[in-house]
């Protein structure tokens, strides 16, 4: 009974045993995870839009596309990690997984140097750009540069999370999630209603919670003495690992650059709606966040799940989960954006009183329902493309379904109705999501990225 309670907290091997039950049991505390990771920003929002203002929460909506584009710098090496730590783990090539994780840490401290000091400058060049609108600014700014002050304990909190799922613990960064999200309530609610510091005591209570979860995660993994060794020699840049976390991560690195930048220009026709539809827009993307964590969930998982089996040399094993998490994922979907749907009004209301904002809220939550189940449909099989080491292809759909489709529809749709229709910013979202996944579907079942695994 001891050994079966250690298993829960450890290390999961998921080259051997059921592929559907495999799964579930890795995708359930990951997906709970991810739902307390979106709750953690949400908590944000909340405590900022009934503590200090609408204007306060536009604030903090204007900044994110910013963080989103330095944290694109990490985001490269914490996926190609992810993969080859997962396939190295698979391999049960105890040397080599020892390796990749020494390597990991020392890239995830020269990445979150790199990504601190260009933060911090590139903030306030970043928030001019956008025109952003001078009741905001300042908010804005010091929220970001806060964020950023404290971008290294993010970095090794994300990554180490990373770490420990692709040894298949899926556990530990749950309680480590959990433990930031239950300290950053407290926090925000400190910070903000008690010593008043405003937007700026919502970024620090952010970093703070995950600074300490960084440290438990850090913990764990040197305590991991029975499947790894992390001595001196295994943190020494190896050239070949380091080069190869790069390129497998780089196209995942350069997607989320890619679709930051596109953010951003999305951000600065946002910005010309005035203050208010940024308001709408930062709750919308929090409710919307609760719908996309299962996919985001599930794209994970078979990340995960195929690097492991990839590494194993266990083939036949991605082609049985690919049909199970599909179908898992599309009914977990339908069931989270059936409580949006129902639930929807009721949750806008939670963030401001507002009745504008809420109204058209409600409304763009019910437009952007279809465009879920596409969106499930590309993480899905995105993921399995990245477990097997081709980063590329989702790379190219990202850019396809952001770049050249949402970007020029959005801006098309508001001069042909005057900007006098902020629905348009949801509408053209709904278009990509769509597209998107019909370019998944086939890109996928082309199969030119098979090439890239043990012949699948």
């Amino acid at each position: 009974m001891k050994e079966k309670i250690k298993s829960l907290f450890g290390a999961q091997d998921m080259t051997v045993g059921k592929p559907t039950s495999v799964l579930i049991k890795f995708i359930i505390p990951l997906l709970i995870g991810n739902i307390a990771q979106q709750l953690y920003n949400t908590v944000d929002s909340i405590v900022v839009g009934h503590y200090i203002g609408d204007e306060a929460l536009a604030a903090v909506g204007a900044s994110m596309p910013i963080l989103n584009l330095i944290l694109a710098l990490f985001m490269g090496v914490a996926t190609g990690a992810g993969i080859i730590v997962s396939q190295a783990f698979g391999s049960k090539d105890r040397a080599k997984l020892s390796k990749s994780v020494g390597n990991v840490l020392t890239m995830t401290l020269i990445v979150g140097v790199i990504g601190t000091a260009l933060g911090m400058l590139l903030c306030k060049p970043i928030l001019n750009i956008l025109e952003t609108p001078a009741n905001i600014y300042h908010g804005a700014y010091s929220y970001l540069m806060i964020w950023m002050a404290g971008f290294i304990g993010c970095s090794f909190y994300n990554m180490g999370s990373g770490i420990l799922r692709g040894v298949g613990d899926s556990i530990m960064p749950l309680v480590y999630l959990l433990l930031a999200c239950g300290l950053n309530i407290v926090l925000d609610i400190f910070f903000v209603a008690v010593i008043e510091m405003g937007v700026a005591g919502v970024a620090l209570a952010t970093i703070l919670a995950q600074m300490i979860s960084g440290v438990f995660c850090m913990i764990k993994i040197f305590k991991m003495r029975d499947i790894l060794d992390l001595s001196r020699g295994n943190f020494i840049p190896d050239k070949n690992l380091c080069l190869n976390v790069i390129k497998i991560g780089m196209p995942a690195g350069l997607t989320q650059a890619i679709f930051s930048c596109a953010a951003l220009v999305v951000q600065t026709l946002t910005n010309s709606f005035g203050s208010e539809i940024i308001t709408t827009n930062t709750i919308i993307m929090r409710v919307d966040g609760f719908a996309m964590m299962p996919n985001f969930s599930f794209g994970m998982a078979m990340t995960t799940y195929v690097g492991q089996n990839i590494g194993a040399r266990k083939t036949d094993r991605v082609h049985n989960a690919a049909k199970d998490g599909l179908k898992i994922s599309l009914l977990v979907c339908v069931v989270m954006t059936g409580l949006i749907l129902i639930f929807g009004k009721s949750l806008m209301s939670i963030f401001t009183s507002t009745e504008y904002v809420i109204d058209l809220g409600s409304r763009m939550l019910r437009t952007m329902a279809v465009g879920y189940l596409f969106v499930c449909i590309t993480q899905v099989l995105s993921g399995i493309m990245r477990g097997v080491g081709d980063t590329m292809t989702p790379m190219i759909i990202s850019i396809i379904s952001t770049v050249v489709i949402r970007v020029p529809i959005a801006y098309l749709l508001a001069y042909l109705t005057d900007h006098q229709h902020p629905e348009v910013l949801f509408i053209s979202l709904v278009i990509s999501w769509v597209l998107g996944g019909l370019i998944t579907i086939a890109f996928y079942a082309k199969g030119s990225w098979k090439k890239k695994g043990p012949s699948l």
